[in-house]
């Protein structure tokens, strides 16, 4: 497929899909007239650099992931390394998903308190 259609697909800018190119996070054939040609493939390659980079990643850590684990075949000397960005990131999540359980709960309880007041009509505290 062209850059215009894996664009289309992904919801991704054709400046960020050449972006991903120069820093060697899509590496596209090219065609005998230079056409760059994706594959099916790219689309899911590029929903992940759009997710990594979501978490914070950078472009350095996401080309390291995939030269590292996501070619055909792990690269064993990178993968410590990975792993300790992967553990990292994933501890980074983890304290925010409890922020958002937290959040989520507080939200919760103060509508549930605000709904009781307006049920009784006269805005007393409780």
């Amino acid at each position: 497929m062209h850059i215009s259609e894996l664009s289309d697909k992904t919801g991704v800018s054709l400046r960020s899909l050449r972006y991903y190119e120069e820093k060697e996070l899509l590496r596209p054939d090219r065609s005998a007239n230079g056409y760059r040609q994706y594959a099916e493939s790219d689309i899911e390659r590029v929903r992940l650099i759009q997710m990594y980079f979501g978490l914070g990643l950078t472009v350095k850590e996401i080309v390291s992931f995939f030269e590292c684990a996501f070619d055909d075949s792990p690269k064993q000397e990178c993968l410590p390394s990975a792993i300790e960005v992967g553990r990292k990131k994933l501890d980074e999540i983890t304290r925010r998903m409890e922020q958002l359980q937290q959040a989520k709960t507080h939200l919760e309880q103060s509508i549930a308190r605000w709904e009781r007041i307006l049920r009784k009509g006269d805005g007393s505290r409780e």
